[in-house]
């Protein structure tokens, strides 16, 4: 097969075909190139081979540009880095000002390559100009375009030489040039700037020192409501990492974002941030502490449950999406569960959602009330498996009939959230024996006709290995039933039985 494409190689490289069969020419190359293990490509590979395709690349025939673009998408990377850039230098620069698209991100991509092979990146700090033209492109129109230059950009900050490159050299000023071409772009900068900070406290100083995170804090806490929603996404991604949450502790970041949460109650247009602003506290619960987080920042928790006693669909599903991740760990369920009696009133007004919300609504419910429930097998303490009981009781007056209801209606998405209800609680015993005392209930369990689709007996199979791999299964259950659970997982998933059919003599 190498030999194929070495000698489509040389005929595409003649050129002095016409242009319909030098189309269908690369479309066989290109075809031939699945076929081919890189390794296998690079001994095939010449200089002139490559700088025919490039050329190809010059045309305003967009079926030729792809498929050229298609080949040398799989060529490029059979090439080491350091070759293509000392070799196709010229190229890649010509590339990122052309027309299309599909050759701006290929050129792009390859540079992305270039600075994460540390013989090669010193090429590309050589080469300003390339580097200018990558960060031009991240305010261009196309969305994927920028995205791969934020993308090849990104990679470049995580070695020292090139923070330096990007902060300290003149490409500072170039970027903070492109920041002022609209909002949008400026948006995508700061995207940049969070990515490479939230690499190391190191990169982080370098952004903090370039002064564009002081930017991005003056947005958050500024006056436009609309800026602050899309500003508040990314220092949630800067929260993400030690070095970042101590960055925003520090500068009194967090602070300031629960003093908005506190002044939200007056302000008419705080509908536009709050979900945010509560999503940013929610992260930030997980990744930290949530009891130190709760009780340092009380104003998170009861806004939360403002959101959720609401009858605004937007602000239930945060609440109850923040609750759901919040409620995730086990010292998130404990701070939950020392609101006593408001949380269990919460819980049952989740399950008349779960059962009676849009959808999209119904499914958020399923999803959370599933991490609320979930117990690791090491964390089952008699206090907990009281607790997921009681919380489960307080979804509704017959739970398990909820979602048995749930899981029997002909909509895959809601079909599978229920079972996965079923699956996260699964390994309780007290859930055991509820299951065990539901008339028909196994038998449900271990009927594959219910199952329309790979979806819905995928997560069907999650909750029969649930059941099987618990220690207490075979006690609460019996080993009848026991059997049939281990015998379901063991035939898999998609497993079908075979029709026996019986001849009669004389039937026709």
């Amino acid at each position: 097969m190498a030999e194929a494409v070495a000698a489509l190689l040389e005929r595409a490289a003649r050129r002095e075909a016409p242009p319909e069969e030098l189309r269908e020419e690369l479309r066989a190359l290109r075809l031939a190139l699945q076929a081919v293990p890189p390794a296998a490509l690079r001994a095939r590979l010449s200089d002139h081979h490559l700088a025919v395709l490039f050329t190809l690349l010059s045309v305003s025939d967009r079926e030729q540009v792809s498929a050229c673009v298609s080949v040398l998408e799989r060529l490029l990377p059979a090439l080491d880095p350091l070759y293509v850039i000392q070799n196709l230098r010229e190229e890649l620069q010509k590339g990122l000002f052309h027309p299309d698209d599909s050759v701006k991100i290929l050129s792009i991509s390859q540079v992305g390559r270039i600075v994460e092979n540390s013989g090669a990146v010193t090429e590309i700090l050589n080469s300003p100009e390339l580097l200018r033209q990558i960060i031009n492109s991240i305010g261009g129109e196309k969305i994927a375009v920028a995205k791969e230059a934020i993308k090849s950009l990104s990679r470049l900050a995580q070695t020292q030489d090139g923070l330096e490159a990007l902060f300290v050299s003149s490409l500072l000023s170039d970027l903070k040039n492109v920041m002022a071409t609209n909002d949008v772009v400026r948006y995508r900068v700061y995207e940049l700037i969070v990515e490479i900070s939230s690499v190391s406290a190191e990169s982080l100083n370098y952004c903090a020192n370039s002064g564009l995170i002081s930017e991005l804090i003056g947005e958050l806490t500024g006056d436009d409501m609309l800026v602050r929603s899309t500003c508040i996404e990314m220092v949630t991604s800067l929260a993400h990492t030690p070095h970042g949450r101590q960055y925003l502790a520090q500068q009194g970041i967090i602070d300031k974002i629960s003093n908005i949460i506190v002044g939200a109650e007056s302000d008419p247009f705080s509908g536009f941030y709050l979900p945010g602003f509560v999503k940013f506290f929610g992260n930030l619960a997980v990744v930290d502490s949530p009891q130190q987080i709760c009780e340092r920042y009380p104003v998170f928790m009861e806004k939360v449950f403002e959101m959720a006693e609401s009858h605004d669909p937007t602000m239930i599903g945060v609440a109850v999406d923040t609750l759901g991740v919040l409620g995730s760990t086990v010292e998130g369920k404990q701070v939950l569960q020392k609101t006593r009696s408001r949380f269990q009133n919460l819980l049952n007004r989740i399950g008349h959602q779960a059962k009676n919300a849009p959808t999209e609504l119904r499914l958020r419910c399923l999803d959370a009330i599933s991490a609320l429930l979930y117990l690791p097998p090491e964390q089952q303490t008699e206090d907990l498996l009281r607790m997921t009981e009681s919380w489960f009781t307080s979804l509704s007056n017959q739970p398990l009939e909820l979602f048995r209801s749930i899981s029997t209606q002909p909509f895959p998405d809601l079909h599978c959230g229920a079972l996965r209800v079923f699956t996260a609680i699964a390994n309780q015993p007290w859930a055991q024996k509820l299951m065990l005392d539901s008339p028909g209930f196994v038998e449900y369990i271990v009927d594959r006709s219910v199952e329309p689709d790979k979806a819905s007996k995928d997560a069907k199979y999650e909750l029969v290995k649930a059941l099987v791999n618990s220690k207490t299964i075979a006690e609460v259950f019996g080993n009848q039933y026991y059997l049939r659970l281990r015998a379901y997982l063991h035939e898999g998933p998609y497993y079908v039985q075979a029709a026996s059919t019986t001849a009669v003599e004389g039937a026709e």
